[in-house]
């Protein structure tokens, strides 16, 4: 009899469904992949850095080109005196003219004044030679003491005076009293002229010692500065630029 019962006790335990236990969750189902913005996620990170290698190649892929330290007056050229070279980012936009075209560029002309500092570009010079509207290109020989003994170069600004006996008689004509012919002769026949080349002391006449300067000065003072170069009467002063 308790047999019995002990197994009725059982086969009524196993009957009963089996509840989940509280609080366990049910399994969530697997997320839905996305390919594509994967994909788009990957080249947007490739793109970025190609971007940046080609910024880091560009900067340094640098040319030697010509830079002009100082000014080259229109119409004349580039000395070993007023360039030099420097590294800049190459730019196939920009017509750089490259240090190793230097000879090629000497045998040209400034267009127009060239001011110092800048980076020269094809555009400044020409194959044509000539002097801005207005302008004369005149030789004068000079003795020493007749020029700085700082010396010279091409773009020194200069009074031109005319010294000697000369000077004296020319100034006398010009005016009635001592003090009138005085005030005359203190002053340059031409002032603020251009140095435009300046022969070297190799290049100086052997038997006087006299150096060759051309001046660029304005067309209607020329024949004033002619005159007193013929007689070897010309003196040049510095000045600075402004004149003061």
């Amino acid at each position: 009899m308790k047999i019995q019962e002990r197994t009725g006790a059982g086969n009524s335990r196993s009957a009963a469904p089996v509840q989940p236990a509280v609080g366990e969750r049910l399994p969530a189902p697997p997320r839905e992949r996305k390919p594509a913005l994967a994909a788009l996620a990957v080249l947007l990170i490739l793109i970025g850095a190609l971007g940046a290698t080609v910024l880091v190649l560009r900067a340094g892929d640098r040319v030697e080109v010509v830079k002009v330290t100082a000014e080259i007056p229109a119409g004349e050229s580039v000395s070993d005196d007023n360039i030099t070279s420097v590294m800049v980012a190459d730019d196939a936009s920009i017509n750089y003219i490259k240090w190793s075209q230097v000879g090629q560029l000497k045998k040209l002309k400034a267009t127009n004044t060239i001011p110092k500092g800048v980076v020269a570009v094809g555009e400044m010079f020409s194959g044509k030679g000539g002097l801005p509207a207005g302008k004369s290109a005149v030789g004068v020989s000079l003795k020493e003491g007749q020029y700085p003994a700082s010396g010279l170069k091409a773009g020194d600004t200069v009074d031109v005076y005319q010294v000697g006996d000369s000077a004296s008689s020319g100034s006398s004509d010009k005016g009635t009293g001592g003090s009138a012919g005085s005030s005359a002769s203190d002053a340059p026949i031409v002032s603020a002229a251009r140095v435009s080349t300046v022969a070297g002391k190799s290049d100086a006449t052997v038997s006087t010692g006299a150096l060759g300067v051309t001046l660029q000065v304005d067309t209607a003072d020329a024949a004033a500065v002619t005159r007193a170069a013929s007689a070897g009467a010309v003196s040049l002063v510095q000045v600075s630029p402004n004149g003061n």
